[in-house]
């Protein structure tokens, strides 16, 4: 028998009105918050309504291939699970519920920095492929760390953000008092009734919830001492310098996420750079940035087929996983869904999000006479 959660998922969008009633608002905000006036966050969901498709029926498709191979593995589907901090806020071991429903889908799983597992045991959680986020840090010796321990754990790539050098000014965190581990007022407590599978799910995980890749060995800081460590190590003064020198470090396939600019495109492949995932953060950093859609095209431009590119921000349907590949990403990467999946229900919730992708990607692949992933070009985006 269908669980009534997954009957009332039918799509991402319910999906996330779910989670909202599920979460307390400060958890739920701080998922689905955007930096200041939120024009980027919106703009990217609103920039994929401007593409539309043209559909050749006529081609026949009577069966879909929605596989691909990047950076030398097979994925079962062109959409990746993106880095997003705290995890295990959303439901109890978040992490490693995420990798292992990246595992069941047959696709790959990006790790934050900022997860509450570290990345040592979710390296254990399963077999799919998994990348590590990391950052440029002011101490440059961490990030060294961290790339090296993500290669002794057997990750798969690393992926280098670039748009955090400083923090973005996320409003919604701010009205909200938004914590970690979070902390409700009177005022927030009485709302909390509604919340109540949410606070016997975390009933023992609220106090232990940290930044588990930052924490030293036999040290015992607290979340908030971490946090500012966090913070502090934050380098607006990184440059294509430290990039060169990570290149020289890690081995494997590196990729640059946060490439907006065609210029940065360009460098990114006469430097050794494996892949670029275009993204604005989700919005949650320099509010004002272009939808990721509309920069999409300019990139692949500037890399000319040289190296993969990838795509995140706003993707909510298959549909905008197909014109996102029609505009030339290789894939796309998924941040948000994510979490609200969690907040569902947990590992399960995840698998039935990445499986609404799966099924609306093969409808629309469908509906359009497209029969493998590899055919989709510019040749189905509607120009009037």
């Amino acid at each position: 028998m269908t669980p009534d959660w997954q009957r009332r998922a039918y799509s991402i969008d319910a999906m996330r009105l779910l989670a909202r009633r599920a979460l307390p608002r400060p958890v739920f905000d701080f998922a689905d918050g955007g930096a200041e006036d939120e024009h980027t966050l919106r703009r990217n969901e609103a920039a994929f309504q401007e593409v539309e498709l043209l559909p050749r029926p006529l081609s026949g498709s009577a069966a879909r291939d929605l596989s691909l191979t990047l950076f030398g593995k097979r994925l079962s589907l062109p959409v990746v699970i993106g880095p997003t901090g705290l995890a295990g806020l959303f439901w109890p071991d978040g992490e490693r519920c995420v990798a292992r429903a990246a595992e069941t889908a047959g696709t790959a799983y990006c790790l934050s920095h900022g997860s509450v597992a570290t990345l040592e045991d979710v390296a254990a959680a399963g077999n799919a492929p998994k990348w590590m986020q990391v950052f440029i840090y002011k101490d440059r010796g961490f990030t060294r760390e961290l790339a090296e321990r993500a290669a002794k754990s057997g990750y798969d790539a690393l992926v280098l953000t670039v748009d955090n050098q400083l923090l973005g000014n996320r409003e919604r965190d701010i009205r909200n008092g938004f914590a970690i581990p979070p902390r409700f007022g009177l005022s927030g407590l009485a709302g909390m009734a509604l919340k109540a599978e949410w606070l016997w799910r975390m009933r023992r995980e609220i106090k232990r919830v940290t930044f588990g890749n930052y924490v030293r060995p036999g040290e015992a800081a607290d979340i908030k001492t971490l946090a500012g460590r966090m913070a502090s190590l934050l380098d607006p003064s990184m440059s294509w310098t430290d990039v060169d020198e990570l290149r020289k470090t890690w081995t494997g396939p590196l990729i640059l996420k946060g490439i907006l600019h065609p210029d940065e495109a360009a460098a990114s492949v006469e430097r050794g750079i494996d892949g670029l995932i275009v993204s604005n953060h989700g919005g949650r950093q320099l509010d004002g940035a272009p939808a990721t859609i509309d920069a999409l095209p300019a990139i692949v431009d500037a890399v000319d087929e040289r190296i993969p590119v990838l795509i995140d921000g706003g993707v909510r349907r298959g549909g905008d996983v197909v014109k996102a590949l029609a505009l030339g990403a290789k894939a796309c990467l998924v941040g948000r869904p994510q979490l609200w999946g969690l907040a569902v229900a947990g590992e399960a919730g995840v698998v039935h999000m990445l499986d609404i992708y799966r099924r609306e990607i093969d409808r629309v692949m469908g509906l359009c006479g497209i029969s493998a992933v590899a055919d989709i070009n510019q040749d189905i985006v509607f120009k009037p």
